[in-house]
């Protein structure tokens, strides 16, 4: 018996891809995969779990302070003093007043940060990768993205130090050359880490900027 008897039916081959001329690749259904890289390029939305906390916080301490307060008049005791201070700073006080101009500015500011933090994704230090399969979405740390390129960079011949830096939109290489010519050496670091790049997966390819100097002397 051959191989290919014993081979079960429910076997299938799987798609392979195919890049045609001056085209993306493409599987054999037709699909481009470049389709699939369109979609979540956006960064990561934010919990704002510490800002959400303290704005509950203090509207609860708040709100059952002045209920409190209210509960006790109700039951004929006196209000709170700083109630009836309040209440007699709103009624003597203008508006043009310097302390109402700066509360109104305080509340004012808060509410606009709070604004800001509601209509921001956030997450500024994950940087959003393609996607490779239906409702999955992956991201990278900058931090880590820094490093890898860092790595891939110090394997180029004439490079003894490497300072990383990884932003949203561009990558920073500054690095000390103790031999070799530097505009060779820049060039090395722009193939390798353009290579790196690459590998990295990311949605939105990041600006690199490479910047090679001689060490210190003493």
């Amino acid at each position: 018996m051959s191989d290919d008897d014993a081979e079960p039916e429910e076997t299938r081959r799987l798609p392979t891809l195919e890049k045609p001329p001056g085209g993306s690749p493409r599987s054999a259904t037709g699909a481009t995969a470049s389709g699939a890289a369109d979609h979540g390029r956006g960064r990561f939305w934010s919990s704002r779990r510490v800002p959400a906390g303290l704005v509950a916080l203090v509207l609860l301490a708040a709100a059952g302070l002045l209920l409190y307060d209210v509960a006790a008049v109700r039951a004929h005791r006196p209000a709170m003093a700083w109630r009836r201070w309040l209440a007699g700073e709103l009624a003597t006080r203008h508006l043009d007043d310097t302390w109402v101009l700066a509360g109104a500015a305080l509340a004012a500011a808060v509410g606009l940060w709070l604004i800001v933090l509601a209509v921001t994704p956030g997450l500024r230090r994950v940087l959003p990768m393609r996607p490779v399969a239906p409702d999955v979405r992956a991201g990278l740390d900058r931090p880590a993205a820094a490093l890898i390129l860092r790595d891939r960079a110090m394997e180029v011949a004439g490079v003894q130090s490497v300072r990383m830096t990884v932003g949203r939109h561009r990558a920073k290489a500054r690095a000390v050359s103790h031999f070799r010519e530097l505009d060779e050496v820049r060039a090395d670091l722009d193939a390798a880490l353009g290579a790196g790049l690459d590998q990295l997966g990311l949605a939105r390819r990041l600006r690199l900027t490479v910047h090679v100097r001689r060490p210190k002397k003493g």
